[in-house]
């Protein structure tokens, strides 16, 4: 279990993951609060199962919950560095269902509802998931304490 541990949270030194980290960790979370919470002009879990399950999402407030809390609880993950890979790929499977599902129809640009922000937010995740936390995470700590 150890040897799991430290293949998970093994990240290569430097700092150049934690402001990806920071960014892309503070728009998940408040895209996942949005969803379940219905903080930030969100609609809640109710309300975002409803709009889901308009566009085929079923069940839809089981739907909401699986997204919003792999973006909130994600994203909380990304911002701390913990366990950030499987993070990181839940976060970019969630990219990738809702570019499919929503915005792959409307083209590449935002301002048509596009699928630019979703691919941004998916090359991040990805790249993360390859790259790790980084020196100033849990993960680091984790794995040197692991190590030494």
């Amino acid at each position: 279990m150890e040897n799991v541990i430290r293949r998970i949270t093994a990240s290569s030194a430097g700092y150049d993951t934690l402001p990806l980290r920071i960014g892309a960790g503070v728009i998940f979370a408040a895209h996942g609060a949005q969803k379940l919470f219905g903080w930030f002009g969100g609609y809640g879990l109710q309300g975002t199962g409803e709009w889901m399950a308009s566009i085929g999402l079923e069940p839809g407030v089981l739907m909401a919950a699986m997204a919003g809390s792999a973006e909130f609880f994600g994203g909380l993950a990304l911002i701390l560095g913990l366990l950030l890979r499987p993070a990181a790929v839940v976060l970019a499977l969630t990219m990738v269902v809702a570019i499919v599902t929503v915005h792959l129809s409307n083209g590449l640009f935002m301002a048509n509802n596009g699928y630019e922000f979703g691919l941004a937010l998916l090359a991040v995740s990805v790249g993360l998931a390859i790259r790790g936390a980084g020196s100033a995470s849990i993960d680091r700590l984790l794995s040197d304490r692991l190590a030494g």
